[in-house]
Order: structure tokens, then C-alpha cells, then sequence
């Protein structure tokens, strides 16, 4: 499959730099232990109030968290830059599960994680710091070649998403309900291809993606949901036009933020994984579009920004691990197979009119086709940075 024919979406991103580990944040308390700079996994113990990291230090290279929900809630693993600018994350770990975050960082400082458990509020979070120096895994050409290929398809997921978003914007303006229902979904599409980079920029999330629950967090309803909203539920409101003006000056924000995100094979991997986190968590359950219950068409452009994204590491993976890029391959038809039977027309069939065996039936495929791209990471992760130089 070529490049150009397989990027039609778009998938996940994190710095160059980033890691972190768990401090106080809302009555909860982060711990971690005296430093620790050698290879072996960072384990994460995550609790309904505790977010203990085994090693507050490591070296530059790809550093791996292992994170195990001991807990009875939901949680999630965040790793923030900056600014909370999201390096890297896992979501939907729920009690009981162990899952796996690895990170590539080349260059010294001090990074943020947090545990969230019940998946909401600022975490459970402390200072991580990452000590020398190391080759980046681009010294790698295929890798190299790869991120640029990235990098040039989230610019253009960027352009298209500014111009859909304009589009959907005038005519929630013209109060032109009809045009707007038809634009709303398209306008959509780029975003949920490169989610994992607009999550990664801290507020601007939610308050363009979020849906009615951020106001529980005591945040406004903002954005693309709050215009669903108003579109096929409540109807066009007299801030409506506010909303909408509001809504794309945070996307000409995120373009303009998104043309400055440096990525690396573990973080194209680890978004790949990501957006089918998304699909489980908010697409295949409804949650995402509550309204208008697309969310068929959503979950198809996540599947495409995860597949596109493995298409631009697809040398990397088919040098070291060929039989993983068949599987891979064969996962995604299967799954693209099963979705597209609910096509109607140029669109696909709402959300609500599909039975609870196809939908069961989607999430098995779902699940297949997870188990193999988490597989992605530790392929890619054997020409990333491993080496420290200082």
C-alpha cells in the first residue's frame, strides 16, 4: 500500500523531550523512590489515591513505564512537558490491568506524570527528571525518513482542519442549521486523524473536543460538542455564534502549535495505539457524539490516523519484524471490512441503528487489531536512542 494512498489520517505525538512522575494534586499524593538511571521498566503502581513511582530519575533514551492499576477506578498514565504539554499517555487502564508506556527522550530536564484515577481532573502528580544525553532514534534514515513523513501529513490534517472548521463556522453564523448538520462531520474528520497532537496541548483540548462532562471539572462546554449540541438536540442558541468564533480561533491555535511538535518513532507508535484507545473508549461506546451519533465516522478516521501513522514506520517494521507488518495489515482490512458494512450512501449509518452483535463484533476486531499495534513500540524502540552519550 503507498504512502500517499494510506495517508488519509493521522496519529499520535509527543516531544523529543518528556517524563515524568506523580505529585499532590487534589488531596491525593504522588511517592517515587531514590533514582534510578539503569534499563529495567519504571513501575507504576496506581491507586484510587497514590500514583507510586519506583525511580524518580533516568537516563536519556527511550525510558519505559510499567503501569499497573491497583485501584477500583478507571485510570490513565500521563507523561507532560512544559506547560502540560502531553508527551506521551495511556488511557483506559483499568483495575487490575498492566500495561506498557515507553518514551524516547534524548535530552536533559525536568518532566511531570500524573495518574488519574477515574480519568478526570489534573492527576495524581511529581517531578521525573532525565539525566545526560542520547542518540536520537532519526539518526536512523528510515526513521528519519518516517518522521518527516509525518510531520508533513499532520500539516497538511492541520490545513484541512482549519478550513472545515471555517466552513462549519459560517453557517452555525448564518444560523443555516441543515448545511451546518452536513459540515459538522467532515469539519471533525482531520481532528480525530491527528488527535493524539491536539490532545497533547493541555486546555485547547478540552475546550474544543470536550464533551457535556467537562463542566463537572468546573470547565465551560466549548467547542465542536457543544454545537452538536445545539444542532440536533437544544437548537441554535443566542451564543451560538459566540461559541462558534471561539471554537476556530482555539483550532488556528492548534494549527499554529501543531507545526512545532517534534516526534519520534515511539511517539508515532504510541499514538497509532492511542486512537484505537479513542475508538474503545469514546467512539464504540457512544460517549463521543451523543446527538448526532456519528460516531462511526469518527472511529473511521481514528482507524485511519492509526493506520497511517504505521504506514510511515512501515520500513522501520518490515526491516526488523516483517511478519508484524502482515498481521498488522491483515488486523486493519478485517476491521476496515467490518465498519464499512455500515456505510449508507457516502456516509455511515448512525451509531443507534447498529445492533449490540455488530457492535460486539466491531470491538472484537477492535481488540485484535489493538493487541497487534502495541506490539509497534518495542519494535521501533530497538533504534531509539537507547544509547546514552553523557
Amino acid at each position: 500500500m503507498s504512502l500517499a494512498r494510506t495517508l488519509t489520517a493521522v496519529a499520535g505525538a509527543a516531544s523529543l523531550l518528556a517524563l515524568a512522575a506523580c505529585t499532590s494534586s487534589g488531596g491525593a499524593t504522588g511517592s517515587s523512590t531514590a533514582s534510578s538511571s539503569a534499563g529495567g521498566p519504571i513501575a507504576v503502581k496506581a491507586t484510587d489515591n497514590e500514583c507510586g513511582i519506583s525511580s524518580a530519575t533516568a537516563s536519556a533514551g527511550t525510558i519505559t513505564f510499567q503501569v499497573q492499576n491497583t485501584g477500583s477506578k478507571v485510570t490513565e498514565f500521563y507523561v507532560y512537558g512544559a506547560g502540560d504539554r502531553i508527551v506521551g499517555e495511556i488511557e483506559n487502564v483499568t483495575p487490575g490491568l498492566s500495561r506498557e508506556l515507553k518514551v524516547e527522550i534524548a535530552e536533559p530536564g525536568t518532566f511531570t506524570t500524573a495518574c488519574k484515577p477515574g480519568m478526570v481532573g489534573d492527576g495524581i502528580r511529581a517531578a521525573f527528571t532525565v539525566t545526560g544525553t542520547s542518540q536520537p532514534g532519526s539518526a536512523d534514515q528510515k526513521v528519519a525518513t518516517a518522521i518527516a513523513d509525518y510531520q508533513a501529513y499532520v500539516a497538511a490534517q492541520s490545513d484541512e482542519l482549519l478550513a472545515g472548521t471555517e466552513a462549519f463556522v459560517a453557517a452555525v453564523k448564518a444560523g443555516d442549521v441543515a448545511k451546518a448538520k452536513a459540515l459538522y462531520t467532515p469539519a471533525r474528520q482531520p481532528w480525530e486523524r491527528i488527535e493524539p497532537v491536539a490532545e497533547s496541548f493541555g486546555d485547547l483540548d478540552p475546550k474544543i473536543d470536550g464533551r457535556e462532562d467537562v463542566v463537572e471539572e468546573g470547565l465551560p462546554f466549548t467547542g465542536y460538542h457543544r454545537l452538536e449540541k445545539d444542532l440536533w438536540a437544544d437548537g441554535l442558541k443566542a451564543d451560538s455564534p459566540a461559541v462558534a468564533d471561539q471554537l476556530l480561533a482555539d483550532v488556528k491555535t492548534i494549527v499554529e502549535k501543531s507545526t512545532a511538535v517534534d516526534f519520534t518513532a515511539l511517539s508515532i507508535a504510541n499514538g497509532a495505539k492511542e486512537l484505537l484507545d479513542e475508538v474503545a473508549r469514546t467512539k464504540i461506546t457512544g460517549e463521543e457524539e451523543r446527538y448526532s451519533h456519528t460516531d462511526l465516522a469518527d472511529m473511521k478516521a481514528n482507524l485511519q490516523g492509526s493506520q497511517s501513522a504505521l504506514e510511515v514506520l512501515r520500513p522501520v517494521i518490515t526491516e526488523r519484524q516483517p511478519a508484524l507488518a502482515t498481521a498488522l495489515d491483515q488486523a486493519f482490512t478485517t476491521i476496515n471490512q467490518a465498519l464499512d458494512q455500515h456505510r449508507v450512501g457516502a456516509d455511515y449509518a448512525a451509531l443507534t441503528a447498529v445492533s449490540a452483535d455488530d457492535v460486539k463484533a466491531l470491538t472484537v476486531h477492535l481488540d485484535a487489531l489493538s493487541e497487534e499495534v502495541a506490539k509497534v513500540s518495542g519494535v521501533v524502540e530497538a533504534g531509539a536512542g537507547g544509547t546514552p552519550t553523557s
